[in-house]
């Protein structure tokens, strides 16, 4: 056992005192040592449960003959940090919680890692620092927090954020509004749509890195404490077996990934996760293959925030093995993948169940939409490519004026006022990786312009990205970034801004020689951060197009 090098010999009496001082017995020091990266907090939802399934899990591992061991790594909450200086933090932690899965287990030369996540950044940060590792491991995904309930009508979290447009448009009395809050989020786990940490937790089971079906168990139901204990299991014997994530996640596993994220109109967001998670394992995946591998799914999961269920909905219809089945029956995934259970995704799906009368999975046969929920887009305003939730909207075609900002707090005053119109071309820019830096979410602005019935008439382009509770058509992660000096960097105002999905075309209507007058005006604005965490994101951090990861020096 790799853990042999710290706590077996004469020479390591010293280790096993500190051990003893932390209650271990003679026998123990014959178990594979495992640590257990727990992203609980009790500042937020989505990860509030966390310490009692890290019991769990720690329970089951003893079971299998495993000794957990448990280090806490941070989370931050995208919901609430939306539209603040708090998002810069989003994206920059998902590198944090890989980095602290990486040294715990560097650090204490565990034999496996097991990581507990639930907000969005802590499933990809979990799952690059698996990988980095090197030893056999496993994420595990706390599950969805239950639909709220007002006047019979099921809410999500992006219910408050639209709302937010609603009131300010006057469209709803303060009681109302304050209903909406209040009744949203009923209790522990996660967004409760196909959002960003939905996507993810089904992705990642896509990849074999969660056992197929358990990050589907939502946070508050009985059976997930159970399955916790399974997944101890699974570990365990992928410890024994020395089966590692590097031995079964190739390039095919990763189309398998972004497949699922197509067929259930998932979160843009994914995009950026699976190329840095890509990155870390040496898989070769690239922008294009996101449009690609769409082009060729449909859409058969009816899924918010585009369509009518909720993740708890679709559990109750059966889970996300039964997305998986209804996949590999249409041929859309390659079921030969292996898993960290050494079982096939195939094998691991099963005869997947079926609730009698369920309306959240469809059949490839008859989609909800015949292609997947995202495309890429390029031209002269997004050479480097950008990318669109086509899932998210019935519009393809848009050209219009744009109404520039620098940022996103000058957009939400902008829209709040009332100062957008039907018709415009939303451009906020200097959001992206470097320059925000941390490429904030923009649901504050998209959900105030649904809110305010602007969403079928306005179009908005960032090179910032998007919450999976955005809808309507919106461009993220346009590449180059306005930093650096990318086009949108030289746009102005009544610029006119062609998007069309079809051609895969985003284009601004200015002549050549025009922004290359531009061009030679422009002077980038000082960095935000210069030393710190921030200031560090800032001078390694790649674009979008690469996933936003971080070079090595």
């Amino acid at each position: 056992m790799r853990s042999d090098v710290l706590k077996s010999g004469v020479p390591r009496s010293p280790a096993r005192a500190m051990l003893r001082a932390v209650g271990l017995k003679d026998e123990d020091f014959q178990l594979p040592f495992v640590g257990v990266v727990n992203t609980w907090t009790d500042g937020m939802p989505c990860n509030f449960h966390l310490r009692e399934l890290a019991q769990e899990l720690r329970a089951g591992l003893r079971e299998a003959g495993v000794l957990g061991f448990e280090f806490g790594a941070p989370a931050v909450n995208d919901a609430m940090a939306m539209g603040t200086e708090a998002m810069r933090a989003s994206l920059i932690s998902r590198e944090v919680v890989a980095d602290a899965v990486e040294v715990v287990a560097a650090g204490y030369l565990y034999d496996g890692m097991a990581v507990l996540v639930g907000c969005d950044k802590t499933i990809p940060g979990g799952a690059m620092g698996v990988v980095r590792s090197g030893v056999p491991g496993i994420v595990l995904y706390g599950g969805t927090v239950a639909p709220g309930v007002l006047d019979g009508r099921k809410l999500t979290i992006v219910d408050p954020f639209e709302a937010v447009g609603k009131y300010s448009a006057g469209q709803m009395t303060r009681e109302e509004f304050e209903a909406v809050e209040r009744h949203a989020v009923p209790g522990p786990g996660a967004c409760g749509g196909q959002y960003t940490a939905n996507t993810m937790a089904l992705v990642l089971e896509a990849l074999g890195l969660s056992p197929v079906g358990y990050n589907g168990i939502p946070a508050t139901v009985p059976e997930k404490k159970q399955a916790t204990r399974s997944a101890a299991r699974v570990l365990a014997e992928a410890i024994r077996a020395n089966r590692t994530p590097r031995d079964f996640l190739t390039r095919q596993s990763f189309l398998n990934a972004v497949a699922t994220v197509a067929a259930t109109g998932g979160s843009t967001n994914a995009v950026l996760h699976l190329l840095a998670l890509a990155h870390e394992v040496g898989v070769h995946l690239e922008l294009d293959d996101f449009d690609r591998v769409s082009r060729r799914t449909p859409v058969i999961a009816d899924l918010r925030p585009w369509g009518t269920y909720t993740a708890w909905e679709l559990y109750e219809a059966g889970g996300t093995r039964l997305v998986f089945r209804r996949m590999l029956e249409a041929g859309l995934l390659d079921g030969d993948q292996k898993t960290v259970t050494g079982r096939t995704l195939a094998e691991e799906v099963g005869e997947a169940p079926e609730t009698p009368g369920q309306q959240v999975v469809w059949s490839a046969a008859q989609p909800l939409k015949p292609h997947g929920g995202l495309a890429v887009l390029r031209g002269s305003l997004a050479p480097e490519g950008a990318v669109i939730k086509v899932a998210g909207t019935e519009r393809t075609y848009f050209r219009g004026p744009a109404r520039v900002f620098d940022g996103e707090a000058a957009a939400l005053q902008a829209v709040l006022a009332g100062n957008i119109r039907p018709g415009d071309v939303v451009v906020i820019r200097y959001e992206g990786p470097k320059g925000a830096p941390g490429m904030p979410e923009m649901l504050s602005v998209t959900a105030a312009l649904v809110g305010r019935g602007l969403g079928p008439d306005v179009a908005l382009v960032t090179d910032g990205r998007f919450s999976g509770g955005t809808r309507g058509l919106m461009v993220g992660h346009v590449c180059p970034e306005a930093q650096v000096g990318g086009p949108i960097a030289l746009m102005r105002d009544g610029d006119l801004v062609v998007i069309d999905v079809e051609a895969r075309k985003l284009d601004v209507e200015v002549s050549a020689d025009e922004l290359e007058r531009r061009r030679a005006q422009f002077t980038p604005p000082a960095p935000r951060y210069r030393a710190g965490l921030f200031g560090r994101y800032a001078a390694l951090v790649s674009s979008a197009s690469e996933g936003a990861v971080l070079r090595a020096g």
